[in-house]
């Protein structure tokens, strides 16, 4: 990736922390992460340092199983099972176990997102999906110019950068602004002529920007502070 779309993705951990939200968490499968671990090790192996790498799993392994056999003969000598056979059981057993946990853990993590994820978080997270999509094209398409094809050459790459590094700016403004929003609806409504001229200067907001495509992101976002808005008027109406 070319340095000027360096840092220009945002992130799934810096969009969590902006939204205060586990969006976009996917569950850890423990064999994706074995296989690339595997398939590492397999290609280092066929290197110049074959022999060092196959040292020092085997090290790895020749100890790991070793201190297990010590702890079984101190603390449970009444285990007839051969040791070696136990220590695959048990590393199996702790496998499925830790399995089991991170998909509890994921299943937790979703249901909060989905009890209070909004509309408008709902289109912004789209956007945010829209802009890394981009991204990565254009990445895709400098590495396919970079391999010998000038003819891809992107007319006017510089000011498409620039332009989405003002989008970023504005995704990341909106994303703020929804959650103040939303972590505070209940306590906007309950004291609303506290905020009725903040409300009606992020409605001013709304109107100047919405002519702009950025301006159409922030008033994405800027929608629930109507919606609070509307629901301040249903309360005032019933009193």
């Amino acid at each position: 990736m070319r340095d000027d779309l360096q840092g220009l993705e945002i992130s799934q951990k810096e969009l969590q922390k902006l939204t205060n939200l586990p969006v976009n968490d996917e569950l850890i499968i423990l064999i994706h992460p074995t296989k690339r671990l595997l398939s590492q090790v397999i290609k280092r192996a066929k290197g110049p340092e074959g022999a060092t790498v196959v040292f020092i799993g085997m090290a790895i392994l020749v100890s790991s199983y070793v201190t297990f056999d010590v702890i079984i003969r101190l603390f449970a000598q009444w285990v007839t099972m051969p040791s070696w056979l136990l220590f695959i059981i048990s590393s199996c057993s702790v496998g499925i176990v830790t399995q089991l946990l991170l998909y509890f853990l994921w299943k937790q993590r979703s249901r909060t997102v989905s009890q209070n994820i909004t509309h408008s978080l709902k289109i912004l997270l789209n956007d945010v999906d829209r802009y890394n999509s981009v991204i990565k094209a254009i990445d895709i398409n400098d590495q396919i110019e970079a391999a010998g094809n000038p003819g891809v050459l992107l007319k006017e790459r510089k000011k498409v950068v620039e332009a989405l590094k003002l989008t970023k700016n504005d995704l990341i403004r909106a994303l703020k602004t929804e959650r103040i929003l939303r972590e505070n609806k209940r306590f906007i409504i309950s004291k609303s002529e506290l905020f009725a001229d903040n409300l009606a200067t992020l409605t001013a907001i709304q109107v100047s920007e919405q002519a702009s495509e950025h301006g159409r992101l922030l008033n994405e976002a800027l929608q629930i502070a109507l919606d609070v808005q509307q629901e301040m008027k249903s309360l005032q109406s019933q009193g």
